[in-house]
C-alpha cells in the first residue's frame, strides 16, 4: 500500500510541467458575463414514505402539513396528526442566467427533521425563491436518492449512499426568468475561474492574435478581461458567432507554485514551479541535506548532491546519495523520500517543516 501511494504521489508531482504547458480553451478557463446565476431555496414536504418520515420531535413538519391542508379548505387538528410517511425537506436549485420560462431544471432535497430515509417519496409542489424573495421555480416530483436504506436501526440495517438527501430530476419548472444582459453592444467581459495576472495578460494577447486586431482585449485585472466588440458583429446572429469564436481561443495558463496537503486522507499534490531552498533536514532517524541554487554565492552544504544519513542497517548503501542538479525541486525531494519508504504522514510533516523554515518556495495549502 505504501509503495502504491508513493508511486501515485511521484506520478502526480512529475506530471506538473507537461500539464502546465498544455494550451487550454478560453471557454474552459473563463466565463462570459451575461448575468448572474441564482441560488434558489425553499421548504417543502415529501410524502409517500414507508414509515421513514419525521417523528413527533419534528413539530414543524406537522405545522407545515396542517397549513397545506388549511389552504385546501380542510380543517384539521395538529394534535391529532400521527403520521410517519411525511418528511420536511429543504429544496434547492441553481438557475442559469440563460434559463427560459417553461424549461425544467433539476432540484435537490435534504431532510430537515429526523426522517431516516427519503426513499420512494414524492415532493409536493414547492416554491423556490431567489435572494430577493421572488419565486422563480416551482418544484415537485418523485425523489431519487441514488441508493437505499433497508431494515431498521442497528446491525440489521443495510444502507447504500446517503438516504436523507436526493434529487428530483427535471422537477423544477421555471415560471420567472432571471435578469440577463439582453444584448452585448460595446464590450464583453470575461472572468477567469482562477485569478492570475500572467494568465489574464496571456489571454488578452491570445485574443488579439486570434482575431488579428491589436488592442481588442485588455486585462482589466487579474481575473477580468474586457473585449471590445468589433463593428462588423452588430446583429444577434453575428454576435453569437463572435462569442463562439472567442471561446475557441487557446491560452497557456500560468499556475502558481502550490502544494496541497490533505491530512485526513494522507494526500499530497505537488504543482509546477515548486522548489526547495538549501536546507539540512532531520526527521526521526532520517537526515537529509539539499544543496542550494547554482546562483548562490556560496554553497554552505557543498557539492550538488542530496545526502541521506540513516541509522545502520536501515538504509541500503545505494540510497546514500542522490544527484538532483543545481536547482532541487519538491519532485526531487519526493522521489528521494519515496525511495526511503517515507510514509504519507511523515512526508506531510516534512513539507510543513520546510514551509515553516522558509525553504519551501510555494504556497502550502492544508485541508
Amino acid at each position: 500500500m505504501r509503495r502504491r501511494w508513493c508511486s501515485l504521489l511521484l506520478l502526480l508531482s512529475l506530471a506538473g510541467p507537461s500539464l502546465a504547458q498544455t494550451p487550454v480553451r478560453l471557454k474552459d478557463m473563463a466565463k462570459i458575463q451575461m448575468g448572474e446565476e441564482l441560488q434558489l431555496t425553499g421548504m417543502g414536504l415529501i410524502i409517500g414514505l414507508e414509515g421513514t418520515g419525521d417523528g413527533r420531535q419534528a413539530s414543524f413538519t406537522t405545522r407545515m402539513l396542517t397549513n397545506m391542508m388549511q389552504r385546501m379548505n380542510l380543517a384539521v387538528d395538529p394534535a391529532q396528526i400521527r403520521i410517519r410517511n411525511v418528511a420536511a425537506v429543504s429544496v434547492t436549485a441553481n438557475l442559469s442566467p440563460f434559463a427560459r420560462k417553461g424549461a425544467k431544471i433539476d432540484v435537490q432535497v435534504a431532510s430537515l427533521g429526523d426522517a431516516s430515509s427519503l426513499q420512494g417519496g414524492t415532493l409536493l409542489r414547492t416554491n423556490l425563491m431567489g435572494p430577493e424573495g421572488a419565486t422563480y421555480v416551482t418544484a415537485q416530483g418523485a425523489v431519487s436518492i441514488g441508493g437505499f436504506n433497508l431494515g431498521g436501526a442497528g446491525a440489521g440495517s443495510v444502507r447504500k449512499n446517503h438516504s436523507v438527501v436526493g434529487n428530483v430530476p427535471n422537477g423544477g419548472l421555471i415560471i420567472e426568468e432571471p435578469q440577463r444582459l439582453e444584448r452585448l453592444v460595446n464590450e464583453i467581459t470575461l472572468t477567469l475561474n482562477d485569478a492570475d495576472w500572467t494568465t489574464a495578460s496571456r489571454a488578452a494577447w491570445a485574443i488579439d492574435e486570434f482575431f488579428g486586431e491589436a488592442g481588442l482585449a485588455i486585462a482589466a485585472d487579474a481575473s477580468t478581461i474586457v473585449v471590445t466588440t468589433p463593428e462588423q458583429f452588430s446583429s444577434s446572429q453575428e454576435m453569437a458567432g463572435f462569442l463562439a469564436d472567442l471561446e475557441k481561443v487557446v491560452v497557456i495558463p500560468d499556475l502558481p507554485a502550490r502544494v496541497v496537503v490533505n491530512e485526513k486522507t494522507g494526500t499530497v499534490i505537488v504543482g509546477d514551479h515548486v522548489s526547495v531552498a538549501a536546507v539540512a533536514l532531520s526527521h526521526g532517524s532520517l537526515k537529509l541535506k539539499i544543496p542550494g541554487d547554482s546562483g548562490q554565492a556560496a554553497d554552505p552544504l557543498g557539492g550538488q548532491q542530496v545526502t541521506v544519513e540513516e541509522e545502520p542497517d536501515h538504509l541500503h548503501p545505494i540510497l546514500n546519495s542522490f544527484d538532483v542538479g543545481a536547482m532541487p525541486t519538491v519532485r526531487d525531494l519526493v522521489r528521494n523520500l519515496n525511495a526511503l519508504g517515507v510514509t504519507p504522514r511523515e512526508l506531510i510533516a516534512i513539507l510543513q517543516a520546510l514551509k515553516t523554515a522558509g525553504a519551501l518556495r510555494a504556497e502550502l495549502i492544508i485541508q
